[in-house]
């Protein structure tokens, strides 16, 4: 069995003297370096390992950061800790005439209560807007509309 342009081909692999050795026989595919002397007449020392570099011993820091939800508002106290004073405290609701307090009056004077009766919706929490501050910075920290 030989190739078309008159090299024979092996019909095994090659051994590990032929594959270490210069092997004229057997088509290499890449050259095969012949032992190498240095002037000094001594042999060649093994190029040194090149590869990543040891990893060095720095310390890694660690920051751990805390999300706070964010605070929906309504018309109870919240408990939560206040962005300003950094504090766990309860908050504190204070009232104001908001749209659907305007519009409460509004429709009972529509409705004929002009004597003074229109002014019950500026007496009712219930139909007032809620703001909600720190009780110890007094910072607001959020409001509740009605409408």
């Amino acid at each position: 069995m030989s190739a078309p342009s008159g090299t024979p081909i092996p019909s095994a692999p090659p051994t590990y003297e032929e594959t270490v050795g210069i092997n004229t026989n057997y088509p290499h595919p890449y050259p095969v370096p012949g032992p190498v002397q240095k002037p000094d007449g001594k042999g060649v020392n093994p190029p040194p390992y090149v590869g990543q570099p040891p990893p060095a011993n720095n310390p890694v820091t660690v920051q751990t950061v805390y999300v706070q939800q964010p605070v929906l508002f309504y018309d109870r106290p919240v408990q939560m800790c206040c962005p300003s004073c950094n504090q766990m405290i309860v908050t504190r609701l204070s009232y104001d005439a908001g749209a659907l307090t305007w519009l409460s009056c509004g429709g009972l004077c529509l409705l004929g209560c002009v004597a003074g009766c229109c002014l019950i919706p500026f007496c009712i929490d219930a139909l007032k807007d809620v703001d909600h501050t720190c009780p110890k910075c007094s910072a607001l920290l959020g409001s509740y509309k009605r409408l």
